[in-house]
């Protein structure tokens, strides 16, 4: 702060020194050769190459420009915290805290859904028909109430990006350009209106009708699997996110762990040869199938 107010000061006072300097002259009034030279001098000294002439009241205007622009760069910075840090400040405990809480929120149900997910896995095959139906019935809803948290997340974080171009960024740009000598900022407030409008109508439609606004994807199916891997002391139920294709029988498997994170582990990929579903009497837990790969 100290060192722009020490630059203001200097260049008003280079202000002053031009808008007092004065050639000497012989008589009342310069003449043509005279303000040839101070022309030439001019053009010297300040590295112009102008196509117009230079006399002392080129430079008593000079100095004048040079006055109105401390003037408004001294104004821009009194009214920094008001412009700038206030706004700035506000932005940050209202919308980006309100992002943060979303996070949250979205974690929560993140890990209450796979926790859901894994104890419906560990499911015994043995249980009362009606246990696993009232098992099945309660993962629809954390599942509905997952595909709502996520949705929601993902428009607060849209939401953010996009006022930080009218809330923030355009009280910057309007000063620049009023520092600059005119001009009109960007549209961003009205773009808003109309994108969140669009996105709150798509969010609506998505959760009425999740399978009908799935994400395209390469893949024929994607999810989590658990495979049984053989230990030293017996097997193991071990996590995996796996990617399935088609056309190619490709199915490519990366170890997952919830509680790090996510992937962990080099990815597999092998071609599918065949793929049978255990019958329920072979194996005591649910949804199980033996995998068979081409070259294994």
């Amino acid at each position: 702060m100290w060192m722009s107010i020490y630059l203001s000061s200097a260049k008003r006072k280079f202000a002053d020194s031009l808008n007092e300097f004065k050639f000497q002259c012989i008589g009342d009034a310069e003449t043509d050769d005279e303000m040839c030279i101070a022309n030439k001098v001019l053009l010297l000294y300040f590295h112009l190459m102008a196509p117009f002439s230079f006399s002392a009241r080129s430079l008593q205007e000079f100095a004048t420009v040079l006055r109105n622009l401390e003037d408004e760069r001294i104004r821009m910075i009194e009214n920094a915290s008001e412009v700038l840090i206030t706004p700035l400040e506000k932005f940050r405990k209202e919308q980006i805290g309100a992002a943060k809480e979303a996070k949250k929120k979205y974690d929560k149900e993140t890990e209450k859904y796979c926790g859901i997910l894994d104890k419906h896995l560990n499911l015994s095959s043995k249980k009362k028909e009606s246990q696993l139906q009232e098992a099945d019935i309660q993962v629809d809803l954390v599942r509905q109430r997952f595909y709502e948290v996520s949705l929601e997340y993902v428009f607060k974080v849209q939401e953010v990006q996009e006022r930080k171009m009218f809330e923030f960024v355009e009280p910057v740009i309007s000063e620049e350009l009023i520092f600059l000598g005119g001009g009109e900022t960007y549209m961003t407030r009205n773009r808003f209106e109309g994108t969140r409008s669009e996105v709150e109508s798509l969010m609506k439609k998505m959760k009425e009708n999740p399978l009908e606004h799935k994400t395209i994807s390469p893949y024929t199916m994607e999810g989590y699997l658990y495979v049984q891997e053989k230990r030293h002391f017996g097997t193991s139920w071990v996590k995996h996110y796996c990617t399935y294709q088609r056309d190619s029988k490709q199915i490519t498997m990366v170890p997952f762990d919830q509680k790090s994170g996510g992937k962990g582990g080099e990815d597999e990929s092998v071609t599918l040869k065949s793929c049978t579903r255990r019958k329920t009497d072979s194996i005591e837990k649910r949804f199980c199938f033996d995998v068979e790969a081409v070259d294994r």
